[in-house]
């Protein structure tokens, strides 16, 4: 695990990048690596700044090539600086049309670190690159490759339920939660399975499985857990603290403790 002085380091060395490359290129590509569960993006800092466009992301494809699709994004908004976001952008991916969202700012904090700080606020428009599957259709079609469907958070949407799976992905609880008491303890297992605990009860036969939407309805706090990792776990002491996350211990055969 980094130590604070390493953050301090990694954090040095990467503002020290991103002023360097909005000084020579008008604006920084910063790129997240996926991690299994949490897809990989990318996001462009200093577009507003430099050329008054908004800011671009994307997700979901190799680092290499969301890399391109944000230099694309930075040459179509040259030739058209106010897009209009009701048409597609036909070849804009190999042939493939793509569709621009408006981001909505509640999901900065979430996706655009960096570029908070380089603004030193929330300051600046966004827009969503999004891009079809090979049936030319896109998440929020009929039919949409069912493969990709969370590769793309669609920013615009769905402030209330991040997670990564459907509404209706059936998770354990206990039914002491269901009666009223906080959630204390949530685990995301190897296998992708949820746990929202209360920590009042060790008892399997006060387990329950319900909707991971009901759990959101429930306690909206643990929707900030949408990227907990697999394999890894948070807690709190009350639901008035902060959530925090560490990783599973596993033993040599992998199995979690």
């Amino acid at each position: 695990m980094a130590t604070s002085k390493q953050h301090a380091a990694h954090n040095a060395a990467a503002e020290q990048r991103i002023r360097h490359d909005v000084e020579e290129y008008g604006f920084h590509v910063a790129l997240v690596e996926g991690d299994g569960y949490s897809p990989s993006f990318a996001y462009t800092i200093g577009l507003f700044k430099t050329f008054g466009y908004p800011e671009l992301i994307c997700f979901g494809l190799s680092l290499e090539l969301l890399h391109a699709m944000l230099w694309s994004g930075k040459e179509l908004l040259d030739k058209q600086p106010l897009l209009d976001q009701s048409i597609g952008h036909p070849d804009f991916l190999e042939g493939f049309d793509v569709r621009l969202l408006t981001v909505d700012k509640a999901y900065y904090p979430d996706y655009f670190g960096y570029a908070g700080w380089f603004y030193e606020s929330w300051e600046f428009p966004t827009l969503q690159i999004v891009w079809p599957d090979k049936q030319a259709l896109f998440p929020w079609q009929d039919n949409f490759n069912p493969n990709w469907k969370f590769a793309q958070p669609l920013l615009d949407r769905n402030q209330t339920f991040k997670f990564r799976e459907e509404r209706d992905l059936g998770v354990f609880t206990t039914r002491q939660v269901l009666e009223g008491q906080p959630i204390l303890r949530v685990s995301h297992d190897t296998d992708g399975d949820w746990q929202f605990l209360c920590d009042t009860t060790s008892d399997v036969a006060d387990l329950k499985i319900v909707a991971l939407e009901e759990i959101t309805q429930r306690d909206p706090s643990v929707n900030s857990l949408y990227q907990l990792r697999y394999g890894w776990s948070a807690w709190r002491e009350t639901p008035d603290e902060d959530w925090e996350t560490w990783q599973k211990e596993t033993d040599e055969s992998g199995a979690a403790d």
